[in-house]
């Protein structure tokens, strides 16, 4: 019964990893950013992420841009980018990220 349990954490923690590590490769540059009217913001505490070009399996498609809440205080949001590699352009997803403040106010 264990051993069953391990196998099956294994299993499912490859195919997590898998799903991760499948980077889809363009080789097609994305076209210039699009720029963006902006209304404003539905409150203060809201945060405008910036549209982006997705690729859809055969060409690139713009997602307009809209204001979003932080999930947590602190946030701060990474835009979506396309990163140049050797074999083409590689798309990485906008996410929030957990700002850390030192005794300086520094942010990291």
């Amino acid at each position: 019964m264990v051993m069953k349990r391990l196998i099956g954490l294994v299993f499912a923690g490859a195919l997590a990893f898998s799903a991760v590590a499948a980077d889809i490769v363009v080789r097609i540059a994305p076209p210039r950013m699009v720029v963006e009217r902006r209304g404003p913001p539905p409150s203060r505490n809201h945060v405008w992420i910036q549209g982006y070009h997705n690729w859809d399996g055969q060409h690139y498609v713009w997602v307009q841009g809209r204001w979003e809440q932080p999930p947590r205080a602190r946030a701060k949001w990474v835009a979506h980018h396309w990163v140049h590699r050797r074999d083409g352009w590689v798309f990485v997803e906008g996410h929030w990220r957990s700002v850390r403040f030192t005794a300086n106010s520094t942010c990291r």
